[in-house]
């Protein structure tokens, strides 16, 4: 027993790092995730004290533990049997399927790197390009919504922007878990976006499986009282508009609600409106070419963002104007489902309601005003689009929109639209002084159109231009990439 042995060193080389790797998986990695664990936990109670709407433990949950949950649901289980009799193949592979797709789509949520660095991120972002106000926003009716219910944020969308500023926006009340597309699954955006507790979907998978795998995930995501935000129109505006429902995650809310047995689920619809989208000319230009394929030459993003970086050394940047945010009346899906037990199918009805409520808060911001006054007439000078912008405002207001007036002045707000859409050449001043007059870049017709569109739904008085009214050298003009 104490006798001495000879072993090569690589031998010994091997069987120390076998041990260190033993010792660490059983005895050091397991105590240090409970330090931290520990320390994850003492954090999120004091976090929770200061929201309005606590974590709730679904979101603490081990994303291991809720792949498994999710894997072996029994309505999930349903689906592998039936995917599996359909494809031919064995339930064991059907079921590795399953867990890739649950993989897929469970997030990996962390407290710190929402509440620390991407609260920080979306605050810096957003101020740094927009001025952000908040708009239409009745605190005391959020407040009275019942906390044991799960709050869906539902939002119009009009930029990859509407994220960082609800996230933002929302950060003292409780943390927002978004349903995202594949463009966020681009390495290293994927980790990140994960961390921050969003889960990504395949909008247009038509895989009865993987569907099954994502409502079961919602299910248990808005029981658990995850607060969620969902964009019922399906994907960006491509012509500033706010457009009709897409039902899939919505039908996944409502589809086997039972209010004996789930949480109540409120709908609290959510509009955001800006002076300038940074996505605007690529957006026109796929609504021109009929498609969603938002194709970027990296030339192009390269040179952009070239440009923006030495405007902000030189001191040259001047911000996109104003983005505003507001909240409109809550809807409850208990109380919309009991006014409407006669119907077959509540979902299409509910999706519309869910919209008409966000379009009657969409903000009113300067340069959408400015761009609907410059479509109706050839040319116009500066006291003309004054005038015609206080009347314009004043028949929104009447009908309950939203304006927000920069400094409250009115004179001030026209400035404000006529200078920005200057600045990006889309209207042109010729002459100078009281009879300089503005008139339309006709290749940017559509853009101008693109913000009209966002409120003409406001005002009857507001005229906008469609692809069909242009000639065929303006659409081609409109569809290309300009700088």
């Amino acid at each position: 027993m104490t006798r001495s042995i000879e072993l090569p060193l690589w031998l010994l080389v091997l069987i120390l790092a076998f041990a260190t790797v033993t010792f660490a998986s059983h005895f050091l990695f397991p105590s240090v995730r409970w330090f931290f664990r520990k320390r994850l936990e003492r954090a999120v109670e004091r976090l929770n004290e200061k929201l309005e709407r606590p974590i709730e433990p679904f979101k603490l949950a081990r994303r291991y533990d809720m792949v498994q949950r999710l894997s072996y649901d029994p309505e999930v289980a349903k689906a592998i049997a039936e995917h599996a009799r359909k494809s031919g193949m064995p339930e064991q592979v059907a079921f590795e399927t399953a867990q890739r797709y649950a993989r897929e789509i469970v997030p990996r949520f962390s407290a710190t790197a929402y509440f620390g660095f991407g609260i920080w991120i979306a605050k810096l972002l957003s101020r740094s390009f927009y001025r952000v106000r908040l708009g239409a926003f009745d605190e005391a009716r959020l407040k009275e919504i019942d906390p044991d219910s799960t709050i869906v944020f539902v939002m119009n969308h009009r930029s990859n922007m509407d994220y960082v500023l609800v996230t933002w926006l929302a950060a003292e009340r409780s943390h927002l878990s978004y349903a995202v597309g594949e463009w966020a699954r681009v390495w290293p955006l994927r980790m990140l976006i994960r961390s921050m507790g969003a889960y990504f979907i395949r909008r247009k998978s038509r895989n009865a499986l993987y569907r099954k795998v994502l409502s079961r995930y919602v299910r248990l995501a808005t029981d658990g009282g995850v607060t969620q935000a969902m964009f019922p129109e399906g994907g960006l505006s491509l012509n500033g508009t706010v457009g009709e429902p897409k039902l899939g995650l919505l039908s996944y809310l409502v589809q086997d609600f039972d209010p004996e047995v789930n949480r109540n689920v409120v709908f609290v619809p959510v509009a955001m409106n800006y002076d300038r989208v940074l996505e605007d000319r690529v957006l026109v230009r796929a609504d021109i070419l009929g498609n969603r394929r938002f194709g970027l030459r990296f030339k192009y993003v390269a040179r952009h963002i070239g440009r923006h970086v030495w405007q902000r050394v030189t001191g040259k940047f001047h911000r996109f104007g104003y983005a505003s945010v507001s909240f409109g009346a809550p809807l409850s899906l208990n109380e919309y489902l009991a006014s409407h037990r006669t119907e077959e199918d509540p979902l299409e009805n509910l999706g519309h309601e869910l919209m008409s409520r966000i379009r009657d808060v969409v903000p009113v911001l300067p340069v959408p005003v400015v761009a609907a006054i410059m479509l109706e007439q050839e040319t116009l000078t500066r006291a003309e689009v004054e005038a015609r912008f206080a009347a314009l405002v004043s028949d929104m207001e009447a009908s309950g929109a939203h304006v927000h007036l920069p400094r409250g002045d009115m004179s001030y707000a026209t400035e404000v639209g006529i200078r920005l859409l200057s600045l990006r050449k889309l209207i042109v001043e010729e002459g100078e002084g009281p009879l300089a007059r503005y008139r339309v870049n006709q290749p940017d017709r559509l853009i101008l159109a693109y913000y009209a569109n966002s409120i003409a739904h406001l005002s009857d008085a507001i005229t906008t231009v469609q692809m069909s009214d242009l000639s065929p050298a303006e659409v081609a003009d409109a569809a290309g990439f300009p700088d």
